[in-house]
């Protein structure tokens, strides 16, 4: 903890002291790494050393690493990126054998100072923003803005928009000190570490439910691993709502989640007052026969085991296959709003808005539909 009597400007990490001191600098570059410059750690080093290679168009890594004998870090260097020579001759490489680094010693304190600067270059820097992004240190994204990245993406905004949000931050994307690539690998990671445990905080909020909702039906399907493979769950309100409306079921699986690319479907009727009511919903792994069997065959079990006189579905063979198995007793039909669709897909300019075979397929499709008493 920093002592309350030590100056204000103490408190401050070293980026941020430099920052603060950038009009008093003139000319010269805002983030120098001078002899004896004091740093909390080798990160806090690299990442001051870093804002000073943008400025002067060059990008570095770490390099030699020193520890005494019971294995503590006394010294670290960090060089420019065209440090040493590629091995094998003629192959085409960015290091010319710069010797452009600064190094760091640990101090009594257990702070890093840096004791040694060497600022000569043997290669041509870079002079535009794109140019300098090249580097691959510059694609290194700092804490802070690591942070407002993964607040935007908990809250759902797209990626494309995040990187315009980044962008702005820096006055434009074309002068953010990284890539829009970068930003897009970040986010990557960020989904990936998201879907973590995600299951566990599922099974936990299922028992939440269960708690409030004592007739919250929950079916689980195992693969050769005990891994979850599919995943379906009623609620009570919905079981009462089917003996109620059960007669007609739409069914479908269009819907795939952005973080994980998996089937959602949704089992949906309709109540006496024409409006939507949800009966049940399944998050599926893959969309085979035998994954719609057991999707339908847990349905029919979570909600008492009476079957809908009707089911609406799209053209999917593998759901027709399923319910021809399950539900043989089952109509089943296609839903209109999927027919019209690939219709669209199929019949291309003669499915025009002004065009008047449009308009005899609708009435042919509703005149079907009546006489069937669909």
């Amino acid at each position: 903890m920093v002592s309350q009597n030590l100056p204000a400007r103490w408190n401050y990490g070293a980026v941020e002291r430099a920052l603060r001191d950038a009009a008093n600098r003139g000319d010269r570059c805002i983030f120098e790494p001078t002899v004896g410059k004091l740093f909390d750690s080798p990160e806090e080093a690299f990442e001051f050393f870093n804002m000073y290679s943008w400025e002067k168009g060059f990008g570095i890594r770490f390099n030699r690493l020193r520890k005494n004998g019971s294995g503590r870090k006394t010294r670290h260097d960090i060089v420019c990126a065209c440090e040493g020579m590629d091995a094998a001759r003629g192959l085409r490489s960015a290091r010319t054998g710069c010797r452009a680094m600064i190094t760091l010693l640990r101090g009594d304190d257990d702070g890093w100072f840096v004791s040694r600067f060497v600022d000569e270059h043997t290669h041509p820097l870079a002079a535009t923003c794109g140019e300098r992004r090249q580097w691959q240190s510059h694609s290194r994204i700092d804490q802070a803005t690591r942070d407002i990245v993964r607040s935007l993406r908990e809250n759902n905004v797209q990626i494309s928009r995040v990187c315009s949000i980044i962008g702005g931050i820096h006055g434009a994307t074309t002068h953010a000190p990284f890539s829009r690539q970068s930003i897009r690998t970040l986010c990557a990671k960020i989904a990936q570490e998201s879907i973590e445990g995600d299951i566990e905080k599922t099974l936990a909020l299922f028992t939440k439910i269960r708690m409030v909702d004592p007739c919250f039906t929950v079916e689980l399907e195992m693969d050769s691993e005990r891994r979850i493979k599919s995943m379906l769950w009623c609620h009570g309100s919905s079981i009462d709502s089917y003996k109620v409306f059960g007669d007609a079921v739409t069914f479908d699986t269009t819907y795939r989640t952005n973080l994980y690319n998996l089937p959602f479907g949704l089992f949906v009727g309709v109540n006496n007052h024409f409006q939507s009511t949800i009966f049940g919903g399944v998050m599926l792994t893959e969309e085979t026969t035998e994954s719609f069997v057991w999707a339908f065959e847990k349905f029919i079990e979570a909600l008492g085991g009476s079957k809908p006189k009707t089911i609406l579905t799209d053209q999917c063979l593998a759901m027709k296959s399923a319910i021809q198995r399950c539900m043989p007793t089952t109509r089943h039909r296609w839903c209109k709003w999927h027919v019209l669709k690939k219709a669209k897909e199929s019949l291309g300019g003669i499915y025009s808005k002004n065009s008047t075979s449009k308009k005899e397929f609708h009435e042919l499709l509703d005149e079907f539909m009546l006489e069937k008493g669909i």
